[in-house]
């Protein structure tokens, strides 16, 4: 037996105890310091108590800036990214507004191709026309009209006569489509009766009425010689002509039954049947 086995120890026993103690700063998941201690005592004699520290590395203030200046740089990369998606959205939605313009553009420009092309072709079409009437309308020159002049000059007789008094007498009635008197007469039943006075029988209609006698030139007209104008055998308008220089038609609804000048509408030839 030991002889200091009798001495009390003169260490007071520690009580039992754990504790934990921690310090931690987070920025960007960094840790300060944790500190853990941890003691036992199973009675009053036992050993020395064992602590050990875990060092952790410290929050110093160049981490924590550089922490907020990534932070910043994340949050601007962000911002930029949006910008990015936005002006590229817009850029999108620009062209796709400009290929939409573009297309309506063409559309129109082409439409307006179209019509400039109809107008034209269609004025080409009266052109030709009116072209092709000039050419079927002899025009009345001066020997024409000194023929025509000297051959009103004697007096029509027998039934070129009964004809020219007849039609003059029908002057200022009614133009009616389809008439033949006696109060209202279209062109073509103007002459068919006037010619029906003397006996002779005629076709109804215009262009029948260009073709019914012999052609004459128009330099050598005589009272009652059927004028018509188109051409023989498709002429639209018929009259009567009545000697110095003059004719008796049914002209159209607004005039009726006139007398004019062979001037005041040239016509194409003539035919007689007298």
């Amino acid at each position: 037996m030991s002889h200091t086995a009798h001495i009390r120890s003169h260490r007071k026993p520690r009580r039992s105890a754990s504790r934990v103690a921690m310090r931690a700063g987070v920025a960007g998941g960094v840790l300060g310091t944790l500190a853990v201690a941890g003691t036992s005592a199973s009675s009053a004699n036992a050993a020395e108590p064992v602590t050990q520290t875990l060092e952790l590395p410290t929050l110093t203030s160049d981490l924590a800036a550089q922490v907020a200046q990534s932070a910043d740089a994340t949050e601007q990369a962000a911002a930029n990214y949006r910008l990015g998606a936005e002006r590229d959205a817009a850029a999108s939605k620009a062209a796709k507004q400009a290929r939409a313009d573009l297309a309506d553009a063409k559309k129109k420009a082409e439409a307006r191709k179209r019509a400039a092309e109809a107008a034209r072709k269609k004025a080409a079409e009266a052109a030709a026309e009116r072209a092709s009437r000039t050419a079927e309308r002899p025009t009345l020159t001066a020997s024409a009209s000194v023929g025509s002049t000297s051959t009103s000059v004697s007096t029509a007789t027998g039934s070129a006569a009964a004809v020219v008094s007849f039609v003059k007498a029908q002057v200022g009635k009614a133009y009616v489509s389809g008439a033949t008197g006696p109060s209202a007469y279209d062109c073509s039943g103007l002459v068919q009766t006037a010619f029906k006075q003397v006996g002779i029988s005629l076709p109804r209609v215009s262009q029948d009425q260009s073709t019914a006698g012999t052609q004459v030139s128009l330099s050598n007209l005589q009272p009652g010689d059927i004028l018509y104008w188109g051409g023989a055998g498709s002429a639209y308008h018929v009259g009567v002509y009545v000697g110095n220089g003059m004719f008796v038609g049914a002209q159209n609804p607004s005039t009726g039954v006139v007398e004019r000048p062979l001037s005041y509408d040239p016509p194409s030839g003539a035919v007689r049947v007298l």
